[in-house]
């Protein structure tokens, strides 16, 4: 028999590597589950400090994605796609002076986007609990980090659906000047504004 050189000895060392890794991967993941956003039960609402009187709140609905949770794993990713044209406060006048250049510029930027980065669960559940959500917000342009703390979250079967669901609640507070939506901030508005996430998905 021919010995191997040893060119061979590591090409073969490298595939079988590669062949084993990719059976790995296969196997961690064979617990995940995808999820399709469903719209009509996923928006994104915000409340921000109006003079120090009242406060303005509104919106944003009709918002599409995908889920992908793996509770043994205590991995999860969610990516959300927020139409800025649906946005709504109640008040007709008020939602066309947000969509303008003055706040969302919406002709300009018509979707806003957010990509979870990590997920973190509580140590000191006997069951996984989501405890919040790190991700890249994307609005007005600008993309920055934010964490998501979340309220609830759970998964169960669905008797109209037929199929796995799962939801829940996230909150955080945000400073809108970093997304350049800095108008009236120094005027009586805060630039800082409630921002509060639900998300619901249906298992494809």
């Amino acid at each position: 028999m021919t010995p191997l050189s040893s060119d061979q000895v590591l090409f073969d060392w490298r595939k079988s590597l590669g062949a084993l890794l990719l059976i790995v991967g296969c196997v961690g993941s064979s617990h995940a589950a995808t999820y399709n956003i469903e719209p009509t039960h996923t928006n994104a609402r915000f409340a921000i400090d109006h003079f120090k009187t009242s406060t303005n709140t509104g919106g944003f609905y009709n918002i599409t994605g995908q889920l992908q949770y793996d509770p043994k794993a205590k991995t999860g990713n969610v990516s959300l796609v927020i139409p800025i044209n649906s946005l709504n406060t109640g008040n007709k006048e008020f939602d066309i002076t947000l969509k303008s250049s003055d706040f969302f510029d919406m002709e300009q930027f018509p979707l806003a986007y957010f990509e979870s980065t990590k997920w973190h669960f509580a140590t000191d559940q006997a069951s996984p609990k989501v405890a919040r959500v790190d991700g890249k917000l994307t609005l007005h342009g600008e993309t920055h980090p934010i964490t998501l703390t979340a309220t609830k979250f759970n998964c169960y079967f669905s008797p109209i659906l037929r199929k796995s669901v799962c939801g829940g609640d996230f909150t955080t507070v945000i400073d809108r000047t970093k997304w350049g939506l800095s108008k009236y901030s120094l005027l009586g508005i805060t630039k800082y504004l409630t921002l509060n996430i639900q998300v619901e998905a249906a298992k494809q």
